[in-house]
């Protein structure tokens, strides 16, 4: 019990709701079809977090043998403000590489065997989903692409835990897939997307320093990242105003539009970051759950966790709001 506290704990778990949401959102969009599968719905929410929290690891082992950990406490070490902790318990001697891949392996081995269960119940279809989540996960990190260090990592994370995600475990429980399903999966991914690149814009010069070229360096100057960072925010709202008018979605998922100002405000504070214009560091109600906050400020933290839980925090709110308003009105 002990080793699995320990990895579940080095997984990163506090990254789970970039992929639990969408998953759940997706299970709650499907509640109201005719073909709806218990059993996969919950098969799939279990592979979605073991699939995610062991690509977080595999993450771990290929930037380990990288040395992108050694570079990020050089650049901390010449005064460049970043979060710069990496597999401390790698570092520390807490496990070993080999410990780390064995690990992988498990949580990997966990997902694929939900990932049968769901190929049982719903036929050969649902492998393509399973085949390109599989290969895109990995090329984020390994094999030759590496695409989280070519500035494609965002483009991953878009389709990673948008279309595909929500697209395969809509279809993994009721056997089709919807324009519903299809509207609301491209604007949550965008926002998934906006909760990486948020860290890609606090982390751009310690990525640079690092080797690793994210969307935020592709941008090629400040104006270029927050003219992104909008983009991410706000298309998400215009594309669920989109569907509403196209009546491919019920007016009533304009409800969303209550966490505009959230997505607002965090522009405004990347702004003020990329501009080197200090503002108070301070939570609010309406930001949401914020964990340790008091941990992170006194570890020097509480400037990057607070846009980073905000924009967290959007993709909670809005998807919490579409899953409502799909089981009132389907």
């Amino acid at each position: 019990m002990n080793k699995i506290s320990f990895w579940f704990r080095n997984a990163r778990p506090i990254s789970l709701p970039q992929s639990m949401l969408p998953a759940l959102t997706a299970v709650a969009l499907s509640a109201g079809t005719g073909n709806f599968s218990w059993i996969a719905a919950v098969v799939c929410v279990i592979g979605v977090m073991f699939a995610h929290l062991g690509m977080n690891l595999l993450d771990d082992w290929f930037d380990y043998y990288k040395g992108s950990g050694e570079a990020r406490k050089k650049a901390a070490n010449e005064g460049f403000r970043g979060r710069m902790t990496k597999y401390p318990y790698l570092t520390s001697g807490e496990a070993t590489p080999k410990q780390l891949l064995v690990a992988v392996c498990v949580f990997l081995g966990i997902a694929a065997l939900m990932g049968c269960v769901v190929l049982a119940i719903r036929g050969s279809m649902i492998l393509w989903w399973m085949l390109v989540g599989f290969i895109i996960g990995y090329s984020y990190s390994g094999g030759p692409l590496k695409l989280g260090f070519r500035g494609l990592g965002e483009m991953v994370i878009f389709i990673m835990f948008g279309p595909l995600m929500m697209t395969g475990v809509y279809y993994a429980i009721t056997g089709e897939v919807t324009p519903k399903i299809a509207w609301l999966s491209a604007a949550v991914g965008l926002l998934v997307t906006n909760i990486v690149y948020t860290h890609s814009v606090l982390d751009a010069v310690p990525d640079k320093k690092m080797g690793k070229f994210t969307m935020a360096h592709l941008m090629g100057s400040d104006k270029g990242m927050l003219a992104l960072s909008s983009v991410l925010n706000l298309l998400p709202y215009i594309l669920v105003i989109a569907g509403v008018i196209l009546g491919q979605l019920h007016i009533a998922y304009l409800a969303v539009l209550l966490v505009l100002p959230v997505s607002v405000w965090l522009v405004k504070s990347l702004s003020c970051f990329v501009s080197h214009v200090d503002v108070p560091i301070v939570t609010k109600w309406w930001m949401g759950p914020m964990g340790d906050f008091d941990r992170f400020r006194k570890a020097g933290l509480d400037w990057f966790m607070l846009r980073w839980l905000v924009a967290r925090n959007v993709v909670q709110f809005f998807c919490l709001v579409a899953a409502v308003i799909s089981l009132i009105f389907g």
